[in-house]
């Protein structure tokens, strides 16, 4: 791996990252907000209205605790990524930067288009449709994705 490829995996990382414990800060933000007002929904005369209120708090906690631990997984992800050193890529995997013959792509968590400096990448996770179908391919190897044929040009 060059240099250059190595420090856009590193900034790619480092977006990566920044994003996702944003992502956790506003979270955190938005369940502490319903929490606090879960805690200062007091009980009305109105009866099912307070019900019905306290139940749609709670169904967005629930969301926001499920968006919370998926970004904690996501992080957790990152940061297992940006310590691995492993300098051989042979085929595609989890934490590969791939150049096909239209785009560069990061196999990571779902982030979406980036750009570094003058490079647009998309960061996707191997999740996704299409990496799912990048998963294990290897230099040569092409695939279809939305009607369009790419070969695989670089794995770092």
């Amino acid at each position: 791996m060059t240099n250059s490829n190595f420090d856009i995996k590193n900034k790619i990382l480092e977006v990566a990252i920044t994003r996702t414990n944003d992502r956790i800060t506003m979270i955190e933000s938005a369940l502490e907000t319903a929490r606090d007002s879960s805690n200062d929904d007091t009980k009305s005369s109105a009866g099912d209205k307070y019900e019905t209120s306290r139940e749609m708090i709670q169904q967005d906690i629930n969301r926001y605790q499920g968006q919370l631990q998926e970004a904690h997984k996501d992080l957790l992800q990152l940061t297992n990524i940006l310590s691995v050193t492993d300098d051989t890529h042979n085929f595609i995997k989890l934490g590969s930067l791939v150049k096909t013959n239209t785009g560069l792509y990061f196999i990571a968590t779902s982030i979406g288009a980036l750009k570094i400096g003058d490079t647009n990448v998309f960061v996707i996770s191997s999740a996704s449709p299409i990496g799912q179908l990048l998963l294990g391919k290897k230099i040569g190897d092409s695939f279809v994705f939305n009607k369009l044929n790419q070969s695989i040009l670089e794995i770092h």
